[in-house]
């Protein structure tokens, strides 16, 4: 029995074309496996797309095969292990909030951080309209069943394409037939469960995946509970299709958050104060169809409403302290620029100092956002001058209605660095605000096949955004901005031969500032995330402009099997980069800026093949993400900033939070018949602490974590499966930042350094039933 026939595409693209394997079944007089081509989606709208061997960039792809042998636990998941040039931060340190980052770029659930790719499930723009940011929770990986990563600034995928789009077409009952049942369990408490079924009878049918997923966590006090449900209802004939998806969530998770180094080396399951809850509620609803209105002219087109509704508590240590001068004896004060000022509450009193006020605070927060809009397309299949063409136009409108309300209350720590509130909120962190979001985009792309080996394409979008902020507290966040942008993209491939091809392409995008990051940008009065937002000055919009160029190549025929390699140049450059700024006593604290330029730029490297027995993959990336343009950032927790907690940003300083070396390596082997173990390494070389900017201090360590994993069928239903993270038990750091520990751990805290620990060593085993 050989192994399910996978494709790993790391950061090459596995194209397997049909008519030479006929032409050398003939000429060997036996029987040759007929290839595939495979097709990638060159818009977000999900439809018949071209060959990725015209495609003149990498991409990346992962089919719902390879993401059940894995057992991930997420996209997110996947990508962390097998992607190229894609890294994980572990910030919050839960298996659903992770932080992606694919070429310096990131897409993160956390609002302190600047987005830079955009997400599309089945089309529909999966970015929060509130910070942009990417709830990981909210996608069921049990239903994915195919999932894209294309690189570059992708004019056509809209807003917030900077550095890259994931691109996600989600089962149905004809693409997934079939009835399955998977329990596991095993470290930490972690157990789940999954049901699964499909079915069709050629016009209708439908795809359900129902998943309950808990964790005790492997920190103190970090439990998680996850539950997705996702249901699609389609119809088909020969020329159309229609899919109407529902999906909803209800998730509770706790992402305890960076460690103090000083506490993490003598108990990395400890945590710093507690909880950091996040429970997230979503619905969706979208209906998505196409249909060939003739043999070349395909229109398809997507309809959705979608509400989420996100709760925090984040129990944090406090800035709060009782007044020392004497004028303000007995009351509560905040230390701001060697000044005090005293602390009111939401009636505008004056806080008096107690136990009970200080020392923490629970920051809560509430965001509601509805969100509905659409996409309609045409695609034409056509000759031009004796040359096949294809021409897709589109266009689409996302509209946002968001009700944001924060608080902070005051707080007392206890005994375990938990938070006892005290019924006290304080005024100036109050917010109230609703943001009306919209944005409009016409795109188009064209590819014209030259001749057999030479593609053009040529692609552009034009943005439009609207934000309004309205202000229910008062009137400083008042506001209405405007953001509009068109973005071009161009490029070719040349194949000279199946073993041999080249590409290069020029892509421009362009990201609006959030609403999140246009009431939290003043450097004078830094916000504690997500909770405190003032009057700000305008951001100005983020413009990528990416060049990229590389050769790959697929020896189909080779020693029975099939190899990709690939080696390519990128460099993407941001004007008028957003950056969030590390600043004030607390780890949350700070405030979004315009930072001039930054870039990223690298070289990447894969190989993968699979033979009869074995698949394999290597992906190696170097990426170079500095600064260009020299800035004055607030660090006050920096052991090298000045006086004023400044430090200085010169061109040519690395963007802190990001390896400048990543190397993958996995594989699959079919020891036995029916058994099939697998394994893979990440390596990360080391990376700058945010709120070092400046590259004034020593750096992250690097690491190397292996896991396994094993299947073992025993017939065609039944199967037994594992997997096993951080083999060797490694301790690992994935990323710091700089804070003040001291306030709550005691004077003998004195390293301002923090940083998000990578998980221990964890085995779980789980069973499959398939009918």
């Amino acid at each position: 029995m050989l192994i399910r026939r996978i494709r790993y595409t790391g950061t090459t693209l596995l194209v397997l074309v049909g008519a030479e394997a006929a032409v050398a079944a003939e000429e060997t007089g036996g029987a040759v496996e007929l290839g595939t081509v495979e097709i990638v989606d060159e818009t977000p709208l999900m439809v018949s797309g071209v060959p990725a061997s015209k495609v003149p960039s990498p991409v990346q792809s992962v089919t719902s095969e390879q993401l059940d042998q894995f057992e991930s636990t997420s996209l997110a998941d996947y990508m962390r292990w097998h992607f190229g040039s894609v890294s994980v931060n572990d910030a919050q340190n839960n298996p659903f909030q992770p932080d992606v980052q694919f070429r310096g770029f990131t897409a993160s659930p956390l609002l302190g951080l600047p987005q830079g790719l955009s997400v599309y499930v089945n089309g529909i723009r999966f970015n929060e309209p509130f910070g942009d940011t990417v709830n990981w929770d909210l996608i069921p990986e049990g239903a994915i069943e195919r999932a894209t990563l294309h690189s570059g600034s992708n004019a056509v995928y809209g807003l917030n394409s900077l550095g890259g789009a994931i691109s996600m077409r989600t089962k149905t009952g004809f693409s997934a037939p079939g009835h399955t049942v998977e329990v596991a369990g095993g470290s930490w408490g972690r157990h789940w469960q999954e049901v699964t079924s499909g079915w069709n009878n050629g016009t209708v049918g439908y795809f359900v995946d129902l998943k309950s997923f808990y964790e005790d966590g492997w920190r103190d006090f970090s439990p998680t509970d996850v539950k997705q449900a996702f249901g699609t209802f389609s119809w088909q004939d020969e020329r159309s299709k229609l899919n109407l998806t529902l999906a909803a969530n209800n998730n509770r998770m706790i992402g305890n958050g960076a460690l103090p180094l000083q506490l993490a080396k003598k108990d990395p399951e400890a945590i710093f104060t507690h909880p950091d809850r996040s429970i997230t509620r979503l619905f969706l609803a979208s209906l998505d169809g196409s249909t060939w209105l003739t043999d070349n002219f395909e229109l398809s087109g997507n309809a959705y409403f979608r509400q989420n509704r996100v709760k925090t508590f984040n129990g944090d240590d406090s800035d709060f302290e009782e007044c020392e001068e004497d004028e303000h004896e007995g009351f509560l004060c905040e230390e701001e620029d060697d000044d005090e000022e005293l602390v009111e509450d939401i009636n505008g009193n004056n806080v008096l100092a107690s136990d009970a006020v200080e020392g923490a605070t629970n920051n809560t927060s509430q965001t509601n956002q509805r969100s509905y809009g659409g996409s309609l397309q045409g695609a034409f299949e056509h000759d031009m001058f004796g040359m096949h063409n294809r021409l897709v136009v589109g266009g689409s409108y996302d509209e946002a209605r968001i009700h944001f309300s924060s608080d902070t209350e005051l707080a007392s720590l206890t005994d375990d660095r938990g938070t006892i509130g005290s019924g006290v909120f304080v005024g100036e962190s109050r917010v109230r605000v609703h943001a009306h979001v919209r944005h409009h985009g016409i795109y188009f792309s064209d590819t014209l096949s030259v001749t057999d080996k030479l593609s053009i394409t040529a692609a552009g979008r034009y943005n439009l955004s609207f934000i309004r902020l309205d202000d229910q507290y008062g009137d400083d966040l008042n506001g209405f901005h405007k953001f509009e942008r068109f973005n071009p993209s161009a490029g070719l491939v040349y194949a000279f031969m199946p073993e041999f091809t080249v590409y290069g392409s020029y892509s421009e995008s362009n990201r609006a500032p959030t609403p999140v990051e246009l009431t939290c940008a003043n450097p004078e009065a830094p916000c504690k995330l997500p909770n405190a937002f003032l009057a700000d000055p305008p951001l100005d919009q983020v413009v990528s402009k990416t060049w990229e160029a590389g050769f790959r190549g697929e020896f189909a025929q080779l020693w029975g099997g099939k190899l990709n390699w690939h080696a390519g140049l990128f460099q993407t450059e941001n004007h008028d980069d957003i950056i969030f700024i590390s600043s004030g006593n607390l780890t949350n604290q700070g405030y979004f800026d315009n930072v001039g330029k930054t870039r990223r730029r690298g070289i990447e490297l894969g190989l993968n093949g699979a033979f009869e027995r074995v698949r394999f993959g290597i992906n190696y990336t170097l990426l170079d993400a500095t600064f260009r343009t020299p800035f004055l950032a607030s660090s006050p927790n920096n052991p090298n900033a000045d006086d004023d907690g400044q430090i200085e940003v010169e061109k040519g300083n690395r963007i802190p939070g990001l390896p400048k070396h990543m190397l993958k390596i996995y594989t699959d082997v079919e020891v036995l018949k029916g058994l099939v173990i697998g394994a893979n390494m990440i390596y990360n070389s080391g990376q700058y602490f945010r709120g070092d900017e400046a590259n004034l201090n020593q750096p992250l360590r690097e690491y190397a974590v292996f896991n396994l994993h094993g299947e073992y069928r025993f017939n065609e239903h039944v199967a037994l499966f594992t997997r096993i993270d951080n083999l060797f038990d490694k301790r690992y750091y994935t990323f710091g930042l700089y804070g003040e520990a001291d306030e709550v751990l005691g004077d003998q805290y004195t390293d301002p350094r923090f940083v998000g620990i990578g998980a221990p060593r964890a085995g779980w085993v789980g069973l499959k039933l398939s009918l």
